[in-house]
């Protein structure tokens, strides 16, 4: 009996060890995330600034066309951005299963910045927290256990720093000002359906191909090579993005749906798909 009550204090002390440990990481993990929110949002500029058409003249057809479509004329620019998502993951290209996932995002459109903040489900009664992040031109990103241990941790590396920017670029379609060119966006133009945007942030710049219908709507985004990480090393890889389902959110038009993959040696690779569940603005004063 005696051995018995040694264990049964032994078994429910490391359970409660094992619960402090979760408990302090996950305090510790809110505390960073907080912190790099904060971060984003301090940043984020506080001008004053509306939309003028007649500054839109000398931008190719179909991104004039987009931006008369979607913005209204006087209308504030947008200075943070704030929304969730939920939808499915796949991180692991050699596999077909995909894992729910639920996400917030608090984005700065201008200076750029963004945190990405998403429960993804793996097994019953387990989940991981992956956090993305990009603020003054420096990108990171994490993966917790529950929340709480971590799994993965990086940040300021030139290819993340690269990769992040290329992703505030092709999310801007759900804050669109900052497509503008006095957002600092540089437009040329492709074709009548096509037009390459250039975005330049301290030491980081990156070119995507933004594609539109005949409506004016951004259908989809491309880059035929973008950074991402496959295993342990970073490749420069073909990436799309594909939008759709387009309505009016507190009078800017943005598509709700979303899928987004990587070109690979056998084909379009899907990885993210969701939709945009909630959407709110923040102008300047």
């Amino acid at each position: 009996m005696n051995a018995l009550r040694i264990i049964i204090t032994v078994v429910f002390g490391l359970a409660a060890l094992a619960l402090l440990l979760v408990g302090l990481g996950y305090t510790r993990q809110r505390r960073a995330l907080s912190d790099l929110i904060e971060d984003v949002t301090h940043a984020a500029e506080h001008e004053y600034a509306i939309v003028d058409f007649e500054n839109l003249a000398e931008l190719p057809d179909p991104v004039e066309k987009y931006f008369r479509l979607v913005l209204v004329y006087g209308q504030p620019r947008i200075r943070l951005a704030r929304f969730t998502q939920r939808g499915e993951l796949r991180i692991n290209e050699q596999s077909d299963k995909w894992s729910r996932f639920s996400a917030s995002q608090v984005v700065a459109a201008g200076p750029p910045g963004f945190v990405w903040n998403a429960r993804v489900s793996v097994a019953p009664l387990l989940h991981v927290r992956v956090r993305d992040g990009y603020v003054a031109g420096r990108g990171s990103g994490a993966v917790t256990l529950l929340s709480a241990l971590t799994v993965a941790s990086e940040s300021d590396r030139p290819e993340l720093n690269s990769g992040a920017l290329h992703r505030y670029l092709a999310e801007a379609v759900w804050y669109p000002t900052a497509l503008l060119p006095s957002a600092g966006v540089e437009w040329s133009a492709i074709d009548s359906t096509r037009a390459l945007a250039t975005l330049t942030d301290s030491d980081v710049s990156v070119s995507l191909e933004f594609r539109f219908n005949d409506v004016g709507e951004v259908t989809g985004i491309y880059a035929a090579e973008r950074w991402g990480r496959f295993g342990d090393t970073y490749e420069l890889v073909p990436w799309e993005g594909r939008f759709g389902s387009y309505t009016r959110k507190q009078g800017v038009l943005v598509p709700t749906t979303g899928e987004v993959g990587w070109h690979r040696a056998g084909g379009f690779w899907p990885f993210w798909k969701g939709e945009v569940l909630y959407l709110d603005y923040d102008y300047g004063d």
